[in-house]
């Protein structure tokens, strides 16, 4: 039966050594005997002992917490996003034995982050955004925190994990030139993220790919509100658009909102696709062309080489996952 009360100050007294050699014992580390290490770990058995987190933290020096950053100027849009992914941060963490303790950063405010390194509240760090100007990302490269990045970066030294956003668009994008659209448009998000430098590639990359393609294409970046896609969509009716393609599940909401309220019909009039699939556009009459990514493995992913990198395992610098691009009714 368990000893709950047995501490290393216990176990040190009974076999006569220093409580530093027993915690040297238990973590594997430091300058230690191979016959007292055994005879350390053959008593710990007998009394089947297991030491608390803290205890293990210290004789290991690691606080067995993960941080996860988010960004504080995501819009309630973005937040199934950051959800799935944190519960894939999550339960990867849990079967790891660590915690996670989330940080809110902007892009030139980092105060959390810096007071989780500074105070030693973390072993190692998932951002969940990349930018172009990365300062989370720069903060902790200069302190030598291990980190992964979820997101790309051309930063060559970040370990990095990310969905094959350009291969997905131009995919989607190619599907859609395919069934003979000539007039398109595309609406996106902030420049400032690498994502959408990352899908804008590949619905270009679609183009170029069909040097033959005569028709006309419109783009339109840094959306950021409903009233930007009023006046967009404003003038894309006016041009007679054919298709309007959508970074993501916000702005495809908006549009698609404007389109019911100016009696439109989706994909009658105007055919409707959005490079992100999520809850928002679910319920969706007609169901929206659009692209899956497994959010939830995305985290898990992200947690599972941070815990690599912890335990002292080389690590692929960059890693992209699969996508589903779902053909639905909105593009029929």
């Amino acid at each position: 039966m368990e000893d709950k009360n047995l501490t290393i100050a216990d176990i040190a007294q009974e076999l006569g050594v220093s409580k530093t050699t027993v915690s040297r014992a238990i973590s594997g580390k430091g300058r230690i005997g191979e016959q007292t290490r055994n005879r350390v770990l053959a008593y710990i058995e007998d009394h089947h002992y297991s030491p608390n987190v803290i205890a293990k933290g210290l004789a290991q020096n690691k606080t067995f917490n993960l941080g996860m950053v988010l960004p504080g100027d995501y819009n309630i849009e973005e937040l199934p996003f950051f959800q799935k992914c944190m519960l894939g941060i999550s339960r990867a963490a849990s079967e790891a034995g660590y915690d996670v303790l989330v940080s809110m950063v902007m892009p030139d405010q980092i105060t959390q982050l810096e007071r989780a390194v500074t105070n030693r509240k973390v072993d190692g760090v998932i951002l969940t955004r990349t930018l172009t100007d990365d300062s989370p990302m720069r903060y902790l490269e200069e302190n030598g925190v291990p980190f992964v990045a979820i997101g790309s970066t051309k930063d060559a030294q970040a370990v990095q994990i990310d969905n094959d956003h350009k291969n997905a668009c131009r995919e989607l994008t190619g599907r859609l030139l395919d069934r003979g659209i000539r007039k398109m448009a595309l609406i996106g998000g902030s420049e400032n993220y690498i994502v959408t430098k990352n899908r804008l590639q590949g619905f270009v990359t679609a183009f170029e790919e069909r040097a033959d393609w005569d028709g006309e294409r419109q783009i339109f970046l840094n959306v950021s509100d409903s009233r930007e896609v009023d006046r967009i969509v404003e003038i894309l009716l006016t041009d007679q658009v054919e298709c309007i393609v959508c970074m993501d599940d916000f702005l495809c909401g908006c549009v698609l909102n404007v389109l019911q309220q100016r009696r439109i019909a989706v994909p009658k009039q105007i055919q409707v696709a959005s490079f992100y699939d999520s809850s928002i556009l679910a319920n969706r009459i007609p169901a929206v062309t659009s692209i899956r990514f497994d959010v939830e493995e995305l985290g898990r992913k992200a947690c599972e080489l941070l815990l690599r990198m912890l335990d002292g395992e080389e690590t692929e610098r960059c890693t992209l996952l699969g996508y589903e691009v779902r053909m639905r009714e909105s593009t029929k």
